[in-house]
């Protein structure tokens, strides 16, 4: 009933956003002009054009008065069919009646969403003999990442002992601020940075705070490429914790950076100018950890860039975003991608909070540094709310910037309620303030998951039954006080597998039919390569620099697929992106590592398919399905025209059609397996992978 209730309520918050939008667009018929996607049919060119980019000049400039000069940012040909073009509203929908158009769609803004998980996934032997010989860890498939760019010295994207350059590869290492061609290498073959779209909506990017390059100053971008396919590093840490040696699931991939986000957020005309480009450039695998709310396919950007990439045979993997638990908060929700959730891994950060009544509790914590704790000595524990998570939520006990009064905090330990602002923000804030310690409090929303961070004090990070004892403590005790110890990394934790809470659900409100996410993979508290220029929290005032940084969301998660769909390709070159999502799938897991069935962090109840999808990804087992359920771009375009998705104007290409919804037929394709074999479904093929 519950879940009934939120679907009811979620559908009526999107009718009545999409009614809001239908009157702004009725009434916004100003001069204004805004960045557009123009999707087009390639086929119908009208005789007479020299090429299909004067015919889109022809377009736009027959909207347009006779002063103006056409204004396009764009022209797409490879993953997609149109152009991107400044217009007012009344040109846009001038526009939209004319010839060879199939439709017009406002510029969409877009968010972001290892050293232990090769061995969680059972990729540690691979180099004793797992994958194949010649699938040599992926070294001749290009993974694209489409992000905030690389930061290049990364020991993770070393070359040593790389082969050439595959001979498919046309891309090229563009130059930019602080970065050359010579950046890259044999590992890193590709760079580029696509900005148009940003600059002509935002302005100018200031080079003095931000590169106008590939070269990644968030550090997000760095993270997920070399999550996927970073080479082999000894000694690798952050501060001390998650010692070992870090590598990508791919370590002989080779790595094409896109760079597309930039600090005033990701635009949909530059990630479907990177995805046009990375098909151009010959990318084997797409990596998007990045994404928006759920709207139709031919009005999302990314399903309609990566329909034309999967029409090439680029599988792509995309995060499922971090709207979790609430129901229906996922993204990149069209069938042709692998859509991935979160889940955890078996290793912790211990920080046990010590009170002075010699209760203790445990949370989490990855603080190291030269502001301890005096000897683990008691401090005064103070917390400017109520006694319970369901209290008040107040700037003060969200410890947001410039709530709390240093007379009431200098030398005391804080208690904040997690929430709005950023985690390692709020311990920056009481820092400010003179405290000596936070003790991070999980609410209701996220309830007992525990995420670690690299705080600028001590700290620790307790889930929700814990924050409100210790809150109970605070207001019945005359002098309450506590302090923390630091227990390092430890591994073996039990529970694992669990789905992180942050990871979004279904249903899949665009089509409920097909079960999204498709499957969950390592995305909490995931060590990878770290950008130059920033420090581990990302705040300002963090002058700390590391080399690797442990960071926590489906961004993490995305990544691992898109890694170990690399290493397949390598093993089956002949496989499709459907046969290589469809051996992912259908090997997935749905028990932990004690034989109980997965676990939903934010309930500690059993996890279901809305949330873990077909369930945990199994490299291993993926390699060998015993059966894989194949569909083409033929198969998808049946479905769409099922949905009454028509070729609009009697246009006869298949990339005339806009994408959309998925409840596609399959076609089902026995692959050999050392005996003895199996088979995970009957030989009658299904009506869809989930």
């Amino acid at each position: 009933m519950q879940m009934e209730n939120s679907v009811r309520k979620c559908v009526s918050v999107l009718l009545v956003l999409g009614c809001l939008a239908t009157v702004l667009a009725a009434i916004s018929h100003d001069g204004v002009k805004k960045t557009y996607v123009v999707h087009m049919a390639k086929s119908q060119m009208p005789a007479g054009f020299t090429s299909h980019e004067h015919w889109y000049a022809s377009a736009v400039k027959s909207v347009l008065s006779e002063e103006e000069e056409p204004s396009i940012l764009y022209n797409y040909d490879d993953a997609f069919h149109g152009f991107a073009a400044r217009l007012n509203a009344a040109q846009a929908e001038a526009l939209e009646k004319t010839h060879g158009i199939l439709g017009i769609y406002p510029e969409t803004v877009y968010e972001l969403h290892t050293t232990r998980t090769p061995q969680f996934l059972g990729l540690e032997t691979a180099e004793s003999g797992m994958w194949p010989e010649k699938a040599n860890f992926g070294h001749d498939v290009v993974i694209g990442v489409l992000d905030t760019g690389v930061w290049p010295e990364s020991l993770s994207f070393n070359d040593r002992g790389m082969g050439p350059v595959p001979a498919h590869w046309k891309g090229a290492c563009e130059s930019g601020t602080n970065f050359t061609a010579s950046h890259c290498n044999k590992k890193l073959i590709g760079a580029r940075f696509l900005s148009r779209g940003y600059e002509a909506a935002v302005g100018p990017i200031n080079e003095t705070a931000e590169f106008r390059s590939p070269r990644d100053q968030d550090g997000h971008g760095t993270h997920t490429a070399s999550t996927a396919a970073g080479a082999v590093v000894l000694k690798a840490d952050l501060v001390g914790y998650a010692k070992g040696t870090a590598r990508g699931m791919a370590t002989r991939a080779r790595i094409a950076a896109y760079k597309v986000c930039w600090v005033g957020g990701c635009f949909s005309t530059d990630i479907l100018a990177a995805l046009d480009k990375a098909v151009a450039d010959g990318v084997n695998v797409l990596s998007l950890s990045l994404g928006g709310g759920l709207e139709p396919y031919y009005r999302d950007s990314i399903s309609l860039g990566t329909f034309g990439a999967m029409e090439k045979g680029i599988f792509v993997s995309c995060s499922a975003g971090n709207g979790g638990p609430d129901p229906i908060s996922l993204s990149n929700v069209a069938p042709w991608i692998a859509t991935i959730g979160a889940g955890t891994l078996d290793r912790d950060f211990p920080a046990y909070v010590e009170l002075g009544n010699g209760l203790n509790f445990t949370g989490v914590s990855l603080y190291h540094g030269r502001r301890g704790l005096p000897s683990g000595e008691q401090v005064p524990l103070v917390y400017f709310g109520s006694n319970t998570s369901a209290g008040s939520r107040s700037a003060t006990n969200l410890c947001f910037a410039g709530s709390l009064d240093r007379k009431l905090v200098a030398g005391k330990m804080v208690v904040c309620d997690r929430g709005i602002s950023a985690r390692v923000a709020k311990g920056a804030v009481v820092k400010s303030a003179g405290g000596v310690g936070m003790i991070l409090a999980n609410t209701d929303a996220n309830g007992e998951e525990l995420v670690a961070d690299c705080h600028l004090l001590p700290a620790s990070a307790v889930g929700e039954a814990n924050g409100d004892a210790i809150k109970h403590y605070i207001t019945s005790t005359k002098n309450p006080t506590a302090t923390i110890h630091f227990g390092g990394t430890v591994l073996g934790v039990k529970p694992s597998p669990v789905v992180a809470a942050f990871s979004s659900r279904g249903p899949n409100l665009v089509n409920p039919e097909i079960l999204k996410p498709d499957m969950i993979a390592p995305g909490l508290n995931i060590l990878a390569a770290w950008t130059g220029i920033t420090g581990p929290t990302g705040l300002s005032d963090d002058l700390r620099r590391v080399k690797f940084n442990i960071l926590s969301g489906t961004s993490m998660s995305c990544p691992h697929v898109t890694g170990i769909a690399a290493l397949m390709k390598g093993a089956h070159p002949e496989w499709s992106p459907a046969a290589i999502k469809s051996a992912l799938m259908t090997t997935a897991y749905t028990v932990d590592n004690m034989g109980h069935k997965i676990e939903d962090s934010a309930t500690a109840n059993a996890s279901t398919p809305f949330d873990h999808g077909a369930g945990h990804v199994d490299p291993k087992s993926a390699l060998n399905p015993g059966l894989i359920y194949d569909i083409s771009a033929d198969d998808y375009i049946e479905f769409l025209c099922s949905l009454n998705y028509r070729r609009r104007r009697s246009t006869a290409s298949p990339s005339d059609i806009t994408p959309a919804a998925t409840h596609f037929a399959v076609r089902a394709t026995s692959t050999t397996r050392p005996s003895p074999p199996f088979l995970l479904f009957p030989t009658t093929p299904r009506p869809t992978l989930s």
